[in-house]
């Protein structure tokens, strides 16, 4: 039996609550499917801090490196407002986006059928709603340097972001936006500023390129990033396959995530480039919504992005594609049945908490 390592990052405020649902699946698939995986655990964000006065400690980090996969829960809470910038809990992600070398992060936005009448937009602009957003992660304003704050004298500063892209972070990230619309719609259509941004008009010069090169089969549009959030809540299912830079990438896919009606129902990935050697890319999987830590505790939080997370752990990291389609139509069945989380609660529904939905759907995981 092949063994499969994970390390489960629960972090702060609702990220525990709904990790303990995925192990419960874990649980399941080592009992009943001899899946063979073997998990590990660390903290990130401000748990880590507290602990180790530091966002991730080196201990964890190397473990995050050794893994097969990490599931990651959320950082951060207003605990940790104040501690210094470079060890705030957000900090620890960006460590693991970074050293793990996590360049293409993959957001879906699907609107589950029993969830259309939740979202803010009317049924028919959503229902049925399948978009891919891929985001650039490891480069651009997030990273670039200088990012300083200068004091200026007279009561003046100046806070500086450089936003910095290179042909080879741009030739990548575009490439995997091809390949996976080669799975889906066919279709990729680039976002970017190249109106007001030198790095705009060199992003849309090298997927203009690469896709000449390799991807004439595929479908090509190009659209300013700020006319695409107005797209994506006017007519979001003309969209397959979005690919875009970290920072429009960041706030798209958020704008995204709402067309479903929660955050709370959202996964993501954010994959590595194949290992030369054995092909394994190295991969975080985290749920797209918060710490939420006005909930925490009280047993409300939705586990649904969570499971939905492993899930595309289960397809990416671990080819169990079987596996990975039985459990997002067992999270679909039990929406079908009428139960709701608080946050995506509607009239005639049956409201349940973390830890009922997450067993709904294992029951429903298992008899399939």
């Amino acid at each position: 039996m092949a063994s499969r390592k994970l390390l489960l990052l629960p972090g702060d405020g609702i990220g525990p609550e709904a990790m303990a649902e995925v192990r419960k699946l874990i649980a399941v698939m080592n009992a009943e499917m001899n899946a063979g995986f073997e998990t590990d655990e660390g903290l990130v964000g401000g748990c880590a801090y507290d602990t180790h006065g530091a966002a991730i400690s080196d201990a964890d980090m190397e473990k995050a490196m050794a893994a097969d996969a990490v599931l990651f829960g959320a950082v951060g809470g207003p605990k940790w407002d104040a501690v210094p910038y470079d060890v705030r809990p957000e900090a620890g992600l960006l460590r693991l986006r970074k050293d793990m070398e996590l360049f293409a992060n993959l957001r879906p936005a699907i609107c589950y059928p029993a969830l259309a009448a939740s979202s803010s937009l009317k049924p028919e602009v959503v229902e049925g709603l399948d978009i891919l957003i891929l985001r650039e992660l490891t480069g651009g304003v997030y990273f670039g340097e200088p990012k300083e704050i200068i004091d200026l004298g007279n009561g003046q500063k100046r806070g500086i972001d450089t936003q910095v892209y290179d042909t080879f972070e741009i030739e990548r990230i575009a490439g995997v936006a091809f390949e996976l619309a080669r799975t889906r719609g066919n279709k990729v259509c680039s976002m970017e500023k190249r109106n007001v941004m030198k790095s705009g008009v060199l992003w849309n010069e090298v997927v203009t390129a690469t896709h000449k090169a390799k991807y004439q089969d595929v479908e090509l549009t190009h659209m300013l990033a700020d006319a695409g959030g107005m797209q994506l809540v006017r007519w979001p299912k003309q969209f397959d396959v979005i690919v875009t830079d970290n920072l429009f990438g960041d706030m798209l896919s958020d704008v995204a995530a709402m067309l479903t009606g929660s955050l709370g129902m959202l996964p993501s990935a954010s994959l590595g480039a194949p290992d030369p050697k054995t092909g394994k890319r190295k991969a975080l999987y985290e749920p797209v919504h918060g710490s939420a830590p006005d909930i925490a505790g009280q047993g409300i939080a939705n586990p649904i992005a969570m499971i939905a997370s492993f899930a595309m752990c289960l397809r990416y990291s671990f080819n169990m594609v079987a596996e990975a389609d039985r459990l997002e139509a067992a999270v679909s069945a039990v929406l079908d049945d009428g139960l709701r989380t608080r946050d995506i609660m509607s009239d005639g529904m049956t409201e349940v908490g973390t830890v009922a939905m997450g067993d709904a759907i294992v029951a429903k995981f298992r008899a399939a």
